[in-house]
Formats: C-alpha cells, structure tokens, sequence
C-alpha cells in the first residue's frame, strides 16, 4: 500500500518506527510516497487514529484503498496499534498519544462496524454513483445525491438500512442471506453490488460519524 504524510510528521521518525512492526505482523509493505497514496494521514479528512500537540491525525482511505489499507486503517486503531504509536519516544519523550475525542453530537444512531472499513466499502461499492467523500468528488454522478447530502434527512439511517430495496439498487444489488438471487432472464444489468450484512454495518457507522452536508438557510419566501 502507499502512504502519505506531511513532512513535518515523516520528520518524526514515527514512520521508521511503527511501519516495520505492521508489516512484520501482517505482511503488507507500505510505501511512504509524497504523491498518489492509498491511505492520507493528515488533520482534516478521516478517521482520528493518533493525537500530538497540534491535535489529532486523521487517516483517510482514497478511492483506489484495497485489502493492505483496510488493514493498516484496522492496525493503527487496534490496541496494539496504539500501543505502538504511544510508545514512540525518541530521546524518552513520548510524541503522540491516543486520538482526542470529539464532541460528542446529540444522536440516537448507534452504529457498532468499523468506520474505516466502512468508507473503504462505501468507496469500492457506492463511489460508481455517489460522492463518498473527497476521495471520489469528482468521480461521481452529479444528479445523484452525496452522502453527506443524505446525511442531513432525518430518515437517513432508515435510508441506508434499507437502500438495497430502494430504486434503483434492486436492480443490482445483493446483500448475503437478505436478498434473493436474481432471476436467470432477468440478471444484473451492471456489475452487482455484493455485499455482507457486516459491510453495510461498517458502511452505516462510517455515514453515523460523518458531519451532514450545511446547506445553508432556507429559501424565505414572501
């Protein structure tokens, strides 16, 4: 897999430092580069996996994310991963520390998959039509709405539970053990969407810890 950083955390050492322990553990080698990259660390998109003084580091899975991503996204927000992080201290001087937590937001939803792995399906399986995240902005169908769009209905979540009995998915969608097979004349007129009743679990706590799109003000009409 390829990673990106800035500078200023690359300069760390924190890299060197926790790389060769994930993938001794897993067997994924990861390129630090400056450009194209499967997984973004950075401070503004993503999930929140490590703290330092400036605040919390994000991991953002791209569009392209496979299997090696998905694992080190599970890694670095596992115990283990962030005991290594946390143990880091060059010259006895600990740099990072756990992820702060952010405000917590008035919301009955409560989703148990895993948000990392649930933008990486969300990008694989739902990036054709709709805009996930930045990842794929430009990678869409316009007129179809954004996730962060259908976060601001209040039935979103009843929405997402239930998308692969809402038109068009039908059509092309199967959800293991939930949907029935597509008849032999009438097949999938697109690839299909296949997925497990786990993914679209991880796919509903990635869209419950999304911020809704801010679509301004109501039209007020005179």
């Amino acid at each position: 897999m390829r990673l990106s950083a800035p500078p200023a955390l690359a300069d760390t050492g924190l890299f060197k430092f926790i790389l060769p322990r994930f993938t001794l553990k897993h067997r994924v080698k990861v390129d630090l580069v400056e450009g194209d990259s499967t997984a973004r660390l950075g401070r503004n998109a993503g999930s929140a996996v490590f703290s330092d003084a400036g605040g919390n580091w994000r991991l953002d899975l791209q569009a392209e994310a496979h299997a090696g991503s998905v694992k080190f996204a599970d890694w670095l927000m596992s115990d283990v991963g962030q005991r290594t992080v946390v143990s880091f201290a060059p010259e006895g001087i600990a740099l990072f520390a756990a992820p702060i937590a952010a405000e917590v937001i008035e919301d009955d939803t409560v989703a148990e998959g895993n948000t990392l792995e649930g933008q990486a399906l969300a990008l694989t399986h739902c990036g054709r039509c709709h805009v996930v995240s930045e990842a794929n902005r430009m990678n869409a169908i316009g007129s179809t709405p954004s996730f962060a769009v259908l976060r601001t209905f209040p039935d979103w979540e009843g929405r997402f539970q239930a998308f692969f009995a809402l038109k068009p998915h039908p059509a092309f969608t199967q959800i293991e053990d939930v949907t029935d097979p597509f008849p032999e004349d009438r097949p999938s007129p697109v690839v299909p969407v296949e997925m497990t009743l786990e993914d679209l679990e991880s796919i509903l706590a990635f869209v419950a810890a999304m911020a809704p799109a801010d679509l301004g003000q109501p039209l007020q009409l005179k």
